[in-house]
């Protein structure tokens, strides 16, 4: 009877364990869902941010000249290439004045800092191998040979590239960035870039300016 009891009480605090660990779903305020995913201790979206409202209401600006984007110091997004096909797939490009007004994230989370980053990549094994970890598997959204891509921690990273501080488009289907709420001086704040040739995971220095990804992070 006694070991009896001891396997129940563990196959109960098994279904405990993993009931915490189910898909669960965050919207924003235009409705958009996002599924999360528990890495670690942190609670991440699951997909890119894609929303062109603020979690007060109001509009953040859409800019698809190159010219305003080059010329503009305050908050803006895009869609890649200006084709809002683009906005289900990888979501989103916003510039760091976006980031930085605080109210881009649904109530309840904030755009990573650069150290909740690093703590994600600790978890995952360190640069050297994290990326591989966070990149969603196949070639459907990275080039080949899409090195080391596992999907093991359910962040599935795709390949959204980005937007130049001059306005232009790169790196779709080859890398995706994303930014962290930390400045890197003046100019520049930290982002964080997957590669589809390598497992790494780069910390970069990027323009303020610049049209990067948004992941995030449970308060």
């Amino acid at each position: 009877m006694q070991h009896r009891i001891v396997i129940i009480s563990t196959v109960i605090l098994f279904c405990i364990g993993l009931s915490g660990l189910q898909a669960q779903t965050v919207k924003d305020i235009e409705g958009n869902v996002y599924k999360t995913i528990i890495i670690g201790k942190q609670v991440w979206m699951a997909v890119n941010l894609k929303t062109t409202k603020y979690n007060d209401g109001k509009k953040i600006p859409l800019v698809t000249n190159n010219t305003e984007w080059t010329d503009l110091s305050t908050p803006e997004y895009c869609w890649y290439n200006n084709d809002i096909a683009n906005k289900e797939v990888y979501g989103a490009l916003y510039n760091w004045y976006t980031v930085n007004t605080n109210k881009l994230c649904p109530k309840g989370w904030h755009v990573p800092t650069d150290a909740e980053w690093a703590t994600l990549t600790i978890y995952l094994g360190g640069e050297g191998v994290a990326g591989g970890k966070l990149k969603e598997t196949g070639t459907t959204h990275w080039k080949k040979p899409n090195t080391g891509a596992t999907k093991s921690s359910g962040f599935t990273a795709r390949a959204g590239g980005g937007r130049h501080e001059d306005g232009k488009f790169y790196d779709l289907g080859s890398k995706g960035y994303w930014w962290s709420s930390t400045e890197e001086g003046e100019a520049n704040a930290w982002c964080f870039e997957l590669q589809y040739a390598i497992r790494s995971i780069n910390r970069l220095g990027s323009r303020k300016p610049s049209g990067l990804s948004i992941r995030c992070l449970k308060n």
